[in-house]
């Protein structure tokens, strides 16, 4: 009777991680038929999938899109790429191209130029990588806390199931961009942590000492 029970609640089991499967499966096929295209601060920054050329003008056209950036990084055997450069030039809109993997840690240095071009940058910004979901997600939390000033703990919301990105440790390739942020965190001195001092040089170590006589 015991091992009956036990038949069925693991039946039960199989059957309802299967419809959860099926559900997640299809919200995510979803997001990548709709071009995963979300307001990250409206009038400022909007992410995507990878854009078509058609996508672009409608972007443009809706939310006035000044710049768009690339996180695939330059491609021009991809006629993706040639494309979305076509699209943005005949549109007047700046194009910046940064690389990004969603399976290689960003680095701290990166993180920091990438920053410095978003500041700088034509608003508003569409940021966009293959899916959408992994690359553009530590990218959102990047602006959105360390550019918006928006709250750490509302900004790590860009980075997550809701828009396709998946970060389980040892399963998942993209789980290094939360790797990446834990790291950030520690350099932008957040979640408790304090910043780095910077590394200054005294008047005594720059002085040049004197060639000794011969």
């Amino acid at each position: 009777m015991a091992v009956s029970r036990v038949k069925v609640w693991l039946k039960r089991s199989v059957f309802a991680g299967l419809g959860v499967a099926a559900v997640m499966g299809a919200y995510l096929g979803g997001l990548q038929l709709t071009g995963n295209f979300h307001t990250v601060i409206a009038g400022e920054l909007y992410r995507s999938a990878q854009p078509s050329a058609s996508a672009i003008e409608s972007y443009a056209k809706q939310y006035g899109i000044k710049t768009v950036v690339n996180l695939r990084g330059e491609n021009d055997k991809s006629s993706w790429y040639d494309k979305e450069v076509a699209v943005s030039e005949k549109l007047g809109i700046k194009h910046i191209d940064f690389s990004m993997l969603a399976s290689r840690q960003l680095t701290p240095a990166e993180a920091d130029r990438l920053l410095a071009l978003l500041k700088d940058a034509p608003k508003p910004i569409l940021i966009h990588c293959r899916s959408g979901a992994d690359r553009t997600g530590l990218v959102s939390v990047l602006y959105s806390q360390q550019i918006a000033g928006i709250s750490e703990d509302q900004a790590e919301k860009q980075l997550s199931i809701f828009y396709g990105h998946v970060g389980i440790p040892y399963l998942s390739a993209a789980y290094a961009m939360d790797k990446s942020w834990e790291k950030l965190e520690r350099h932008y001195g957040l979640d408790g942590y304090a910043r780095p001092a910077p590394i200054t040089v005294s008047a005594a170590d720059e002085a040049i000492p004197e060639k000794p006589a011969s």
